[in-house]
């Protein structure tokens, strides 16, 4: 998956050389639109007062939200798994933005995994465990990040035209566009968990941090509105994340994701040009 990543890259920085010409900078865009991700498997750790063991090779998948009005009601439009980016040109072909990737995580309820470490809690899971086989059942552990696997990150853009397609008398129309990026920053999910009969923990909590790389294709209309598609991964790792009342019990994990973007945005000037009188 990642090579495939890698090999995307590598192509569209070799098309981008031969972009045209355009003027962005001192331009800001926005957009929102949505996701479906994947997530590689992952190794679980819970430590508590009483326990220390893994999950080996935990998989999960992301949450779909089935489409209807709740995608562009302003009150239900952080529900679906979203992206939200608001980013300044400060040249014509770089720009620097900030978003949320708004994913959602859930543990795989059901499957059988192995489980090395101990538990002494005086319940029905206590013992001893050296790879042992242990399914995931719902009154053992219920594992998500649904409201969600927020990722908050900056990123450094490329955007480089690659046609431009006029339809009105003024020479605007239709631009297709390429851009590609790398970023980094902080996951702040708000982890729905319950651990062996505990009270079901739900806050949010900043767990940890993650990196990522992206391409997409882009197409404006008219200088201000724009469609664009993204391909998207990066790697997570969550050291400090919060899965009961008591502070003292934690998890960690880490994991590659990837995403497959549709976003709608605009483009504008940051300022106004300011007008030159002809006397």
């Amino acid at each position: 998956m990642l090579k495939k990543y890698l090999a995307t890259l590598i192509l569209v920085l070799t098309v981008s050389a031969f972009g045209q010409g355009q003027h962005n900078k001192g331009k800001m865009y926005v957009y929102w639109g949505w996701n479906h991700s994947q997530y590689t498997k992952s190794d679980i750790t819970f430590r508590g007062d009483n326990y220390d063991f893994t999950l080996k090779d935990v998989m999960a998948h992301d949450r779909q939200t089935p489409f209807g009005i709740k995608y562009i009601n302003p009150g239900k439009m952080t529900i679906p798994q979203y992206n939200f980016r608001l980013g300044y040109f400060f040249h014509d072909n770089w720009n620097i933005s900030f978003g949320i990737d708004h994913m959602k995580y859930v543990m795989d309820q059901g499957q059988v995994v192995k489980m090395n470490g101990y538990v002494k809690e005086g319940g029905d899971f206590d013992g001893e465990y050296a790879n042992a086989d242990r399914e995931l059942s719902e009154d053992f552990l219920t594992f998500e990040h649904t409201d969600g696997l927020n990722y908050a990150n900056i990123e450094l853009r490329r955007f480089d035209n690659i046609l431009h397609m006029p339809i009105s008398k003024n020479g605007k129309g239709i631009d297709v566009n390429i851009t590609e990026g790398i970023g980094g920053g902080i996951l702040y999910p708000k982890t729905n968990t319950q651990l062996m009969g505990k009270e079901r923990y739900d806050e949010f909590h900043l767990a940890g941090w993650g990196t990522a790389a992206m391409v997409g294709i882009n197409f404006t209309f008219w200088d201000y509105f724009f469609i664009q598609a993204e391909l998207k991964g990066g790697y997570i790792n969550m050291s400090d994340i919060r899965t009961t009342e008591n502070k003292a019990d934690k998890a960690k994990q880490d994991f590659f994701f990837s995403q497959q973007n549709i976003v709608f945005g605009a483009v504008f000037p940051l300022f106004t040009p300011k007008r030159t009188l002809n006397l």
